[in-house]
């Protein structure tokens, strides 16, 4: 594919990112407060929460097959409108359980959603501008939260007005996605998910998918409640929203800059380690005044959201271009499942510890984590030490390595 092929195809993903996302966080962002005014408990809030993640983790395991039977942009439209008609029931049928139903279809939705463009980006990229394309897709991606948070004021959140605008923003992303000429991505040549081979390709990654899914998880579900419970006011709780938001797509960039020329583990352990510093400081800081908690929040989350890029760059380092879906299907798997989890278990901290416990939570999953990578770079570098005539230097981008690695059927280690 040519270069400015190439570079139109990445535009067209990333315009089709922005509106779902730009959807998506207004949905995200409304369907708690809304549950919490219509006097859904926590507990029940943070069980569809659990069910969202839950439905992303099923679209992980179907999604590659439908991408492999259909393709990319077959694929993406088709559940897009599925996921524009879901949305509309919400609106209509207020009940809980019957939300958790649809937060399980649209998780399902936005999984194969994700997976289409993921996967099609990462099929564009090197291993030398992965780390700043995948930063640009975030970028993009958080741009479209923020929007789509700060929308929530727009109208009443007891009315349908806020759920037919997000019915809006999904539907026209699919315009330049199959207006636009472009080329897809070679057919997929196996759907099937290889877990296994994941953790082959980078601990690290596969490891830290799942635990910040954990922490975000209950971060993306729990967060507006944090708010409310702090005693904002909606357009307060938009902001708050907003600001780790914009922490995280100002940091994207430069951290996945730095990923590129370093050791991206290096770069991972310090950015998680800041932010376990970052949330604990929220979670104690007691009560503080909203320019106190906007700046914090634009700290904590310029730390936090570029950690999940830095862990999926890491994995498809190591992968060949012909398994991008079975790798992104994967690490969205995994990610969703810590995910589903993480709403679970944040909500009884925040019943017990008040609305700091969701913060606890999340520093806690992400301490595991810089654990885990701190025993994986010591261990690594163990074993360098122990048998350099096993390593050798190789070209960052040359696709003849992964067939040196007879027994991963992913591509090579980490």
């Amino acid at each position: 594919m040519s270069t400015g092929s190439s570079v139109r195809t990445i535009a067209i993903i990333l315009l089709g990112a922005i509106l779902v996302f730009t959807g998506n966080g207004l949905l995200q962002t409304m369907l708690p407060m809304r549950a919490d005014l219509e006097h859904f408990s926590t507990a029940m809030i943070g069980l569809q929460g659990t069910a969202y993640f839950g439905g992303f983790i099923a679209g992980c395991v179907l999604g590659p097959a439908l991408i492999k039977n259909v393709g990319h942009i077959r694929a993406f439209a088709g559940v897009v409108a599925i996921l524009a008609a879901v949305i509309m029931v919400f609106a209509i049928w207020i009940d809980p359980y019957v939300w958790i139903g649809l937060r399980l279809l649209t998780g399902a939705c936005l999984a194969v959603t994700v997976m289409s463009l993921e996967s099609w980006l990462n099929d564009q990229a090197t291993n030398e501008n992965r780390g700043q394309i995948l930063s640009i897709y975030f970028i993009v991606s958080n741009a479209g939260w923020i929007a789509g948070q700060l929308a929530v004021n727009l109208s009443s959140l007891q009315g349908s007005t806020l759920f037919i605008l997000v019915t809006v923003m999904v539907c026209l992303s699919v315009a330049p996605v199959v207006l636009t000429p472009t080329k897809e991505p070679t057919p997929v040549p196996d759907a099937r998910l290889d877990l296994r081979g994941l953790f082959a390709l980078s601990l690290v990654g596969t490891i830290g998918c799942f635990l910040v899914g954990t922490a975000e998880g209950a971060f993306w579900t729990l967060g507006p409640v944090f708010g409310q419970q702090r005693g904002m006011s909606v357009f307060e709780v938009t902001l708050l929203m907003g600001a780790f938001v914009l922490g995280g797509t100002l940091s994207q960039w430069p951290i996945g800059r730095l990923s590129d020329d370093h050791d991206r583990r290096i770069v991972i352990l310090p950015v998680t380690l800041a932010t376990v510093a970052t949330g604990l400081t929220i979670a104690f800081a007691g009560e503080l005044d909203l320019t106190a908690m906007l700046a914090l929040a634009v700290l904590h989350g310029a730390l936090m959201i570029p950690i999940y890029s830095l862990c999926i760059a890491h994995v498809n380092d190591s992968a060949p271009s012909d398994r991008f879906v079975q790798v992104s299907g994967g690490l969205l798997l995994i990610y969703s499942a810590g995910a589903a989890l993480g709403p679970l278990a944040a909500a009884p901290l925040m019943d017990h510890y008040g609305p700091g416990g969701l913060f606890m939570f999340l520093s806690a999953a992400l301490a595991l984590f810089g654990i885990v990578v701190i025993f994986r770079i010591i261990a690594v570098r163990r074993r360098i030490r122990a048998y350099p005539d096993r390593y050798a230097l190789v070209t960052k981008t040359t696709q003849s390595i992964y067939e040196m690695e007879e027994h991963s059927p992913l591509g090579a280690p980490e």
